[in-house]
């Protein structure tokens, strides 16, 4: 059995995976907001990270996910989900991020991953679920739309 054909089990993240989530991170950082967003501090994940996964592991209204290949964090997804509020009268779900490695995607293993969030947020009574992805980022945007998600609002930008 190869690598890639071995087999990913998705399942939520425990204590022993933050350094998979720091690395999935880490390298979300640097090919996404790292080459788009000069001020995103690309070293984020490395230095806050493992507090940072360590509390969302605990909350009841976050989700952290891993994908699981033999022992190695192959991918990860996190996401919340927020109560009515009076401006927002439901309850919505926001997917945060998600990362599969380069060799895997195009093998349905981040499809699996935005499943399990589906499925996680319906189950805490989710109305709605949300994403937010760099307009540069064609390849997540386009993910995204065929994960059932549709355009509903653009953030512009101006540097002072």
């Amino acid at each position: 059995m190869s690598d890639r054909e071995m087999e990913i089990t998705v399942r939520r993240a425990v204590a022993a995976d933050i350094p998979g989530l720091v690395e999935c991170s880490a390298g979300l950082f640097a090919e996404d907001a790292g080459t788009r967003d000069d001020t995103v501090n690309v070293d984020w994940p490395r230095e806050h990270g493992p507090d940072r996964f360590a509390q969302a592991i605990q909350e009841p209204d976050r989700l952290v996910l891993v994908a699981d290949r033999g022992g190695v964090i192959v991918g990860c997804l996190t996401g919340g989900v927020a109560e009515p509020s009076a401006m927002r009268l439901v309850k919505i779900a926001t997917l945060v991020s998600m990362f599969v490695r380069p060799e895997l995607r195009g093998s349905g293993l981040g499809a699996r991953l935005a499943d399990a969030f589906f499925a996680w947020a319906k189950e805490c009574g989710a109305a709605k679920a949300e994403v937010t992805a760099y307009a540069g980022n064609s390849g997540a945007i386009n993910f995204y739309e065929r994960n059932g998600f549709r355009r509903l609002s653009v953030t512009l930008e101006h540097s002072l």
